[in-house]
């Protein structure tokens, strides 16, 4: 017997699916939202790592909403559409996109940069940490050529052994980091959020694609940084914690109701493809396949009718 999957179980995923979300992960920009206030005064922003969209969902309708707002969306592989959402479809360690993000904003740098991004874990805990380390450096450092001094920028990163170097790294270009754990996000996974806000970065910085942020040589002319390779920063939680628990299994009462769910009853009853609505047609179409046999059926009717008077009449 088949083991069901403990995503069908989870309720977050069971809420998006209800409420229109691409993916679970759009309640965790929601929680941080709500502790940090990460779309106040927010005009532009920037998506990196994008696919399949749910942080891009959330961008648009929270700042893309507001008329004025414009929202950036960069991934690697290509995503569905989305309203008030520009796609780019780049890698982040090439100029070229960074370049491409400024001209989509009229030369302007953005408000907010946020990456959900995450490399396809291997199940051996410090490749997977290094792995989402360089993936958070990199964002970082795309990040510095397309954010305003001020600005804010979130990313994803796993809580591991070395994370220290990942914090005095953002403690470097930010006057504030924290750690946050949304209460959407599992318990028993080590992943966690870096908020950083107040962007400065150090006089002198030159932005440089070409050159990775933290080198295993720690060379300050390599790198040109200097400071602590040690800080500890705050740990928040974030999120209603008498909402629902990521790691608990909620009964299906009621059961997931998605928007789509109408097409799926069609489709397993055969009907999807052959169900035409009026709405869907043409007047036009409608009008030319119904009048024909209209007129067809009035023919047919007044031939039967002359023949039985013809039968009726005396000689």
């Amino acid at each position: 017997m088949g083991r069901t999957s403990k995503d069908k179980r989870d309720v977050y995923y069971r809420l998006a699916k209800e409420n229109g979300w691409r993916a679970r992960s759009a309640f965790k920009l929601l929680q941080l939202n709500e502790e940090f206030q990460l779309f106040q005064g927010v005009t532009r922003a920037v998506d990196l790592c994008a696919a399949p969209g749910s942080w891009s969902q959330v961008l648009s309708q929270k700042i893309g909403g507001q008329g004025s707002g414009h929202v950036v969306a960069v991934d690697l592989q290509a995503m569905a559409p989305l309203p008030g959402v520009l796609q780019i479809q780049g890698d982040i360690t090439q100029l070229s996109t960074a370049k491409e993000i400024i001209r989509h904003f009229e030369g302007c740098p953005a408000d907010l940069v946020v990456c959900d991004g995450a490399p396809d874990v291997t199940g051996l805990h410090d490749v997977d940490e290094y792995m989402q380390a360089q993936l958070l450096l990199a964002a970082l450092n795309i990040a510095t050529h397309v954010l305003k001094p001020g600005g804010c920028f979130v990313a994803k990163i796993f809580r591991g052994r070395d994370v220290t170097l990942i914090y005095s790294q953002l403690r470097v270009f930010f006057s504030s980091v924290l750690c946050a754990k949304p209460r959407s996000s599992r318990n028993s996974s080590i992943e966690a959020f870096a908020v950083c806000q107040g962007y400065d970065p150090p006089e002198g910085f030159l932005p440089d694609l070409t050159k990775p942020l933290l080198d295993h040589s720690y060379d300050p002319d390599f790198n040109q940084l200097d400071g602590p390779t040690r800080i500890i920063v705050p740990f928040v939680t974030c999120g209603d914690l008498s909402a629902y628990d990521s790691d608990r299994s909620y009964p299906l009462d009621p059961p997931i109701s998605p928007p789509y769910q109408e097409a799926c009853t069609l489709k397993k009853k055969g009907r999807l493809a052959k169900e035409i609505r009026p709405q869907d047609c043409p007047i036009s179409t409608v009008d030319t396949l119904s009048q024909p046999l209209a007129a067809l059926q009035r023919h047919t009717l007044m031939a039967s009718e002359v023949e039985d008077s013809e039968l009726n009449c005396p000689p």
